[in-house]
């Protein structure tokens, strides 16, 4: 995916448009299931892609589809932000989307416990859809909250360990790490320094350092972000008081925060070609499945090597999971053509050739097992690592709230805070942060 979608702050900050969204949506989820898809009629699709091979996929699916189904006729918007949809959702109308696509996965359990989105399975069991067959395990989870599965995939993101061939054959170092010891001493062993700063630094450990979140991380542990009465699991699970504290080591074995923050200083932007790791500043990058082709665009002066993230030192036998997220699709509650709709939304999300052409497109992860298996995928053999993490039913997600990722800012911060030692009590950090966490979302429901 084109990575500023990816931005996770940029995500964040959509929650707030979609709170209004979730209101002005509240209690019209079987407003339009009457319509007859066998007529002629127009549907209106409405998606975030905005490049040009982008909005070219997006036409070439439309166009198959159409084929299939010259009765409905589709227009489509590029380019629409959760703030824009919003607002055509408050305002109604002929105009108003009824196909909608979002890079929002946190806002899934505002989509559903609002009925902002229709729940889908009835039109899924319809057509003897099995999600559970159908779609990888975090993908399915990721579409649905509280029982209520309100969008499914389309099209993912998965997270892997890229890495300098050439750094690591002049070090010595015969393959990539498997867990996060081995991967502090090759961070170690690759690191050069310069003064005070570096020459170049093995990883980049910091939440800053652009795809190093604390969530994305722990997609090397197990974690269990709420508990079944849907209370913050955080500070009782110890995977995250034990990501927390490793991040933190490799923090200081690495130079220290303020070291590495100052070195991070001299990065390029994340999306430009003077990324770190194209230009060699950093050797080991953790990063979603779009950087291969960025990085190649650049004609690095080394070879790249990709791998699956380290996991835990306690998971080395999970070895090949990794952290996913994606797109989504639903129907608009205020829809009145739901059933063409899903005519839509079904073919995108769930017909093999259909999901295969638009991942060979974008070049994004398909988001079906039948199409992580299809021998007309087309991609870099070093691709193929990122289609195994989406297919490891061991690999984890970030499960949906009521309130959107407002938890996953809230344990951010406290990662920022524990990586520059202002929270020194990892286990109090947690505890508090839990009760804040409980707080907003009672304060949501």
């Amino acid at each position: 995916m084109s990575g500023n979608r990816r931005k996770t702050a940029a995500a964040f900050a959509a929650t707030a448009a979609i709170s209004l969204l979730a209101s002005a949506c509240m209690g019209q989820s079987n407003s339009g299931a009457s319509d007859d898809p066998s007529k002629e009629t127009t549907i209106n699709f409405w998606h975030g892609w905005n490049s040009p091979n982008e909005v070219a996929g997006i036409r070439a699916t439309v166009d198959a589809f159409k084929k299939a189904h010259p009765n409905i006729h589709v227009k489509v918007i590029g380019n629409m932000t959760d703030d824009k949809i919003n607002q055509a959702l408050r305002a109604g109308g002929s105009k108003a989307p009824d196909v909608i696509s979002s890079f929002t996965t946190n806002n899934v359990g505002k989509f559903c416990s609002s009925k902002a989105f229709v729940d889908l399975d009835p039109f899924l069991k319809k057509d003897g859809i099995d999600p559970d067959k159908t779609f990888p395990k975090a993908m399915n989870e990721y579409t649905q909250f509280d029982g209520v599965r309100c969008t499914v995939p389309l099209l993912g993101d998965a997270y892997g360990l890229y890495y300098n061939k050439d750094a690591f054959e002049k070090a010595g170092i015969k393959r990539p790490p498997q867990t996060w010891s081995e991967l502090a001493a090759t961070a170690k062993r690759l690191t050069k320094t310069k003064g005070d700063s570096y020459e170049q630094l093995g990883f980049m450990p910091n939440y800053h350092g652009y795809e190093s979140t604390t969530e994305h991380y722990l997609g090397g542990w197990d974690p269990k972000y709420f508990d079944a009465d849907g209370k913050s699991n955080i500070a009782e699970d110890p995977a995250f008081a034990s990501m927390l504290k490793t991040q933190k080591k490799l923090v200081d074995e690495l130079g220290g925060y303020e070291k590495l923050e100052k070195y991070r200083t001299s990065f390029g932007d994340e999306w430009g070609a003077k990324h770190p790791f194209h230009t060699g500043q950093v050797a080991m990058q953790l990063d979603g499945e779009w950087r291969l082709g960025m990085a190649e665009e650049t004609k690095p002066k080394f070879e790249i090597g990709v791998a699956p993230m380290p996991v835990a030192d306690d998971e080395a036998d999970t070895y090949g999971k990794g952290y996913l997220t994606g797109t989504i699709a639903g129907i608009a509650a205020t829809s009145k053509k739901q059933n063409a709709a899903w005519e839509l939304v079904k073919f995108m999300t769930t017909d093999t050739d259909a999901v295969v052409n638009f991942a060979n497109a974008i070049h994004n992860v398909p988001s079906t097992l039948a199409a992580l298996k299809s021998p007309k995928l087309k991609y870099d053999p070093r691709f193929k690592t990122f289609l195994d993490i989406a297919a490891n039913p061991k690999s984890t997600t970030t499960p949906p709230s009521v309130n959107g990722g407002a938890y996953l800012v809230s344990l951010q911060n406290l990662g920022f805070d524990i990586e520059k030692g202002k929270q020194k009590d990892i286990e109090a950090g947690l505890k508090n942060t839990a009760k804040e966490i409980d707080a907003a979302i009672a304060q949501a429901k």
